[in-house]
């Protein structure tokens, strides 16, 4: 009976964490869920946004369109445009949710340290699909723009029209590139504090890291030099920021480990004075 009450006993904890675990799961996919829902009244508008850059570059030109081939292709592109959007919004919601599960496992100074982490996951994420929305869409659609051929003799003309669908995706899954790859110092100086990376290491493979890092931004981004360029230049300096973070890490960590070193040392030190 000893045995089952002890074993009774540890699954208990298990359990309550499994139940949060539901819990937390359950508020950010209805955050989610409303997200998409709010959003879907406001598909035309996102749409708007998200065409805005092609449309500037159109601006002044006679029947230029974009068109979709399916008869249902239309209705499904808003319908992702909608989820896409209520989960970029509510992606700090739901990070917060992450936060709230894992919190009442730490320690106040370990609260204390991961929190600025968690303040700068959503700013980088935004900032990532600010940069890739104002500096690299403009540049690269004048790219692709570039290859239109006028036509004349003995040629046919070569005219741009983009299928809905396809130019929507691509439109999102770089912003949610971007705004992943913007993480990248979060990450890195979370594995710094953790003791998983040092700053010597991060410094020794920096040639390597930028090899990695075009050859990631090469899979991620059209088939385009300036798309390429414009996602691995920012994500070097980051690295290199990441570089910066870890070693103020380590020199907070070296000084903290010194100070317990000198109370331990003081408090020996007084434990052994004969005239105490």
């Amino acid at each position: 009976m000893a045995i089952i009450k002890d074993i009774d006993d540890r699954q208990m904890p298990l359990l309550d964490h499994l139940i949060e675990l539901r819990n937390r799961l359950m508020y950010a996919s209805a955050a989610i869920l409303l997200g998409f829902l709010v959003c879907y009244f406001f598909a035309e508008d996102i749409y708007a946004f998200l065409v805005r850059p092609l449309a500037e570059i159109y601006e002044g030109q006679t029947g230029r369109r974009m068109i979709y081939t399916g008869l249902t292709e239309a209705f499904f592109t808003y319908l992702k445009v909608a989820f896409w959007a209520g989960a970029f919004l509510t992606f700090p919601f739901v990070a917060a949710q992450l936060w709230l599960f894992i919190a009442p496992g730490l320690y106040r100074t370990e609260k204390q340290a991961f929190l600025p982490f968690l303040v700068a996951t959503p700013i980088l994420f935004f900032m990532g699909g600010a940069m890739v929305y104002y500096a690299i869409f403009p540049l690269a659609w004048r790219f692709f723009l570039s290859f239109e051929t006028p036509g004349g003799d003995g040629m046919v003309p070569i005219e741009l029209e983009a299928r809905v669908s396809e130019y929507l995706s691509l439109v999102m899954k770089l912003i949610f590139a971007f705004g992943i790859s913007f993480q990248l110092p979060v990450a890195l100086t979370l594995m710094g504090r953790v003791g998983l990376i040092t700053s010597q290491q991060l410094a020794s493979s920096r040639k390597y890291a930028i090899v990695g890092v075009f050859a990631v931004a090469a899979i991620l981004t059209p088939p385009d030099v300036i798309s390429q360029i414009g996602l691995a230049v920012p994500i070097i300096i980051l690295y290199e920021l990441s570089i910066i973070a870890v070693r103020m890490v380590e020199r907070r960590r070296a000084q903290a480990e010194a100070e317990e070193e000198a109370a331990a040392s003081a408090a020996a030190g007084t434990d052994l004075d004969p005239g105490r």
